[in-house]
């Protein structure tokens, strides 16, 4: 494999599918897609903790996937590129798709028990 690709595909995992891997995190960037945010509001919006809330930014921060700018004494949040945002509706798209297959399947096996019995 090219080692350009293996770099870029170890950057990818490390920075943004690890960041990616908690629901949590999903629902705090498609809170941001929305505009720019402060703590209290995602919380209040995902009915979350504040902690867990900043906790998960923290992370979010870090891998650059959002950026924090100060507010007087309070920090908004907002998304570094809504392209995140774009990529996730790809994947969840993907995924409805996937399970609407399988779902025709199950229809179809369920319908051919029907007919055959023995099958």
């Amino acid at each position: 494999m090219d080692d350009q690709l293996t770099r870029e595909l170890d950057l990818l995992y490390s920075r943004v599918c690890h960041a990616l891997g908690d629901p949590k995190r999903l629902m705090i960037l498609y809170a941001l897609s929305k505009g720019p945010r402060y703590v209290s509001e995602m919380a209040n919006e995902l009915e979350m903790p504040q902690p867990t809330v900043s906790r998960h930014l923290k992370i979010l921060r870090d891998r650059d996937l959002v950026t924090a700018t100060r507010d007087a004494n309070t920090v908004v949040y907002a998304l570094a590129d809504e392209r995140v945002i774009q990529a996730l509706d790809l994947m969840r798209a993907m995924l409805r798709d996937r399970l609407a297959h399988q779902a025709r399947l199950a229809e179809f096996v369920a319908l051919d028990a029907e007919i055959d019995p023995q099958v």
